[in-house]
């Protein structure tokens, strides 16, 4: 068993102090939860556990010793696994091959790959995915990837597991087995860090919970706090709405969809979003929420149908012809699809506007700056320039970047995707501000999400879908979870609640 203590550790990047002064044990046998909003530390506290950034000042210790963690591999030679928030996944690569990246088993000096898809066959037993081991990462989900890097660290028999936002593309059943492994390791004495921006995980699984913000340690509270009092502690004042009330008055329609139909995706789907209204987008894993809304915005092609906007029949199968007619896409995976995470933040901001601003096919870049910096300014983006890279920002301003790309596109529809994914509290706030805002100034919202009372307290209406068809519409006045539920389930069997 393996205890790791942070001694009044401190880290800055450049002129900015991201940690200042932090002390605390994670201790064998138990999880130390860690909250905050993004931007308050915690990533950069467990790198550093992780070897991937060095404190400054203070020191680490394992077992009362002070040791230099100066790498990945030295964190894995003291017992050390983390599953970061960024997957560390090849995805041409096999499961069984992303499983023992790095630590390939051999046999005689020669690599052995049935050893490998057994170790990866174990790994995937323990967190209850049952899938073909050969099978390239790239072709998994965000859920299932994640499992896969859960199941990484724990063949590697770790004493010491760190979990950065590990249930944040989960499903509710998958959640339930990652608490389950978690309550197990537990058992045998493994001591754990874990991350999460769902409140009602923390009394779960947690022992511990240590709130961070700004830097700095500001309590230490048992996991049973009342999620008020928490969020008080994570940002510095009380939220009184969790989703803030808007006053939008009901327009034309902006988005008609009739018999909308992808071979094996969706079929005939049909539904209509008014100016003023945020229609909810809810069902199981696989039942089609996502590629309707990717179709919507051009980045796949159906086979039937139509959609128009504002009245005009849209153009199928191009993304600059949905970014032409008004339509502004947040995809529900920030970092792969939504971002260019090594540009910089006025650079993404503008990315939808940079052939249309453009003079003679030279682009504007002292006006894309401009527009760029009053544009952050107006969201309340936290950076230290425009021109810091995208990359460096906390979860929940990389998503308001991608906001901010259609608020400066001018785009009428807004087509969300799980819009607050691994977004703290705080900013979940901010971003439902940013909603009502869209529609209280007459623009519209087609939002997919897979919680449920997300889709419940944003939404005027709900569609329920449920293997590639709308099986249910109600006013959101009038639904319920298990309302939404039953539609969801309709002709499904051994489904799970999903993206």
């Amino acid at each position: 068993m393996t205890t790791v203590q942070l001694d009044h550790v401190s880290k800055s990047f450049g002129p900015v102090r991201v940690i200042e002064d932090v002390s605390l044990t994670i201790e064998p046998g138990k999880v130390h939860v860690l909250l905050g909003e993004n931007g308050a530390g915690k990533s950069t506290l467990i790198k550093m556990v992780a070897g991937i950034h060095r404190p400054d000042s203070g020191r680490i210790l394992v077992d009362g010793e002070p040791v230099h963690i100066s790498d990945p591999r030295a964190a894995e030679a003291l017992g050390i696994a983390t599953i970061h928030q960024e997957l560390n996944l090849v995805p041409s690569l096999s499961i069984a091959e992303n499983v023992v990246l790095g630590r390939f088993p051999t046999h005689l000096g020669v690599l052995s790959r049935p050893r490998a898809r057994s170790i990866a066959r174990e790994a995937l037993d323990a967190v209850g995915l049952p899938l073909d081991v050969d099978t390239p990462v790239g072709r998994l989900g965000i859920a299932q990837q994640q499992l896969v890097e859960i199941a990484k660290a724990l063949s590697v028999n770790s004493r010491v597991l760190i979990l950065d936002e590990p249930t944040a593309a989960l499903t509710g059943r998958e959640i339930e087995q990652l608490f389950t492994i978690m309550h197990r390791l537990k058992e045998r004495g493994v001591a754990m860090a874990f991350i999460s921006h769902h409140l009602d995980e923390i009394p779960l699984v947690g022992d511990v919970v240590s709130v961070l913000r700004d830097g700095h340690l500001v309590a230490q509270v048992p996991p049973d706090t009342p999620e008020p009092e928490l969020v008080k502690l994570m940002v510095g004042r009380p939220i009184d709405q969790q989703f803030p009330p808007r006053q939008a008055q009901l327009g034309e329609e902006l988005l008609q969809v009739e018999g909308l139909s992808s071979a094996g995706k969706f079929s005939d789907i049909s539904f209509t979003v008014h100016a003023g209204e945020v229609v909810g987008l809810a069902g199981l894993m696989g039942a089609g929420r996502t590629e309707v809304i990717r179709a919507l915005a051009g980045v796949d092609r159906y086979d039937a149908g139509s959609v128009r906007v504002a009245g005009r029949r849209l153009k199928r199968g191009r993304v600059a012809n949905s970014i032409a007619a008004g339509l502004g896409h947040v995809p529900e995976d920030r970092k792969q699809q939504g971002l260019v995470l090594g540009g910089s933040i006025w650079e993404n901001l503008g990315l939808a506007t940079l052939f249309s601003s453009a003079h003679l096919g030279i682009p504007d870049r002292r006006g894309q700056r401009a527009r760029a910096r009053s544009v952050s300014e107006r969201l309340r983006i936290r950076m230290h320039s425009i021109d810091q890279r995208v990359r460096d920002l906390s979860g929940g301003n990389q998503q308001k970047v991608v906001f901010g790309r259609w608020v400066l596109a001018g785009s009428k529809v807004l087509l969300l995707d799980e819009p607050t994914r691994g977004v703290d509290v705080g900013a979940k706030v901010e971003i439902y501000e940013l909603i009502n805002a869209v529609v209280e100034g007459g623009g519209a919202v087609l939002m997919a999400s897979s919680e449920l009372p997300e889709v419940l307290g944003m939404s005027d209406r709900i569609l329920v879908m449920s293997e590639g068809q709308i099986t249910g519409e109600m006013p959101a006045a009038e639904a319920t979870q298990d309302a939404v539920m039953t539609l969801a389930v309709k002709n499904v069997n051994n489904a799970e609640i999903g993206a």
